[in-house]
């Protein structure tokens, strides 16, 4: 009786225990880690000159949602430590779930606006300058801003199991047009210019060999951080993973723990990371 009367007190499984501590470490790693970085980054941008705040509209975009991504894992810990981890309901709980499309959606979204720009500079620059004056970028930001907030409030009252899905067909979808963006410049550094021997990278333009690098990087940290989640809903359905959800933790606690990821390419181009020139 004693036994199990302490099992309903905990009400808790080995498996949700373990989802739980998995939680826990990455919300902590992302509050301690990589919150500091994206304030820093932020500080960058915002003291920067006003034509390298424009050009870095997104990536300022970008930092202010993964750092929104925190009160996610703030609010996480907090319930946790005050209602317990089996208590998936209250006031901490419901604002941890609302800030947790950030890192879902928001991320995603602003990294496919910077690859977006990047190709639209390198394939089409007539367009490109175009759509270059401040206005358009922050008519964009808006539009997003608003479907993130329709998303976290989705997060709130809609099924969980359809809002992974639509995540997952969001993430197909951004990823597919990244790769795009990065083949389609590829294609343009390799052509070669008149006067010079086809393949000859030497003779390649710095700016668009640069933005060859920023969408590849993009793309690459997209898929690792964003790959074990694919995998997950896509191959749930054929294998009947018993742990699902234990796998999902594992799959959220991923993207959470490279929050950092995105700001280290940022200082990394800035050239404000010790012993690493920014190209």
């Amino acid at each position: 009786m004693n036994d199990c009367e302490q099992d309903n007190c905990t009400g808790l499984s080995e498996e949700q225990m373990l989802t739980y501590i998995l939680y826990s470490i990455a919300d902590s790693i992302n509050i301690v880690f990589c919150l500091p970085i994206n304030v820093y980054v932020l500080r960058l941008i915002v003291i920067g000159e006003r034509a390298m705040v424009v050009s870095d509209i997104f990536a300022l975009n970008l930092t202010v949602s993964d750092m929104l991504t925190c009160v996610a894992s703030l609010m996480f810990i907090l319930n946790n430590h005050i209602n317990g981890p089996e208590v998936e309901r209250g006031p901490l709980w419901n604002t941890a779930t609302f800030f947790k499309s950030f890192i879902l959606a928001g991320r995603p979204l602003f990294q496919c606006c910077i690859c977006l720009e990047r190709y639209l500079a390198v394939v089409h620059p007539v367009t490109f300058l175009m759509y270059k004056p401040l206005k358009y970028r922050l008519g964009c930001c808006a539009v997003i801003w608003l479907l993130l907030l329709g998303s976290c409030i989705a997060y709130l009252f809609a099924y969980k199991c359809s809002m992974d899905y639509f995540n997952l067909v969001l993430i197909l979808v951004l990823c597919s047009v990244m790769l795009f963006c990065c083949l389609a410049v590829l294609r343009v550094l390799k052509r070669p210019k008149p006067g010079d021997v086809e393949g000859d990278w030497e003779g390649t333009n710095n700016i668009k060999l640069r933005a060859f690098r920023i969408i590849l990087a993009i793309v690459v940290s997209m898929v690792i951080q964003y790959l074990p989640q694919v995998l997950l809903l896509t191959t749930n359905d054929v294998t009947k993973i018993k742990s699902y959800d234990f796998g999902l933790s594992i799959s959220y606690s991923f993207i959470v723990i490279t929050g950092f990821v995105q700001p280290l390419l940022y200082l990394h181009r800035a050239g404000k990371l010790p012993c690493i020139k920014g190209t």
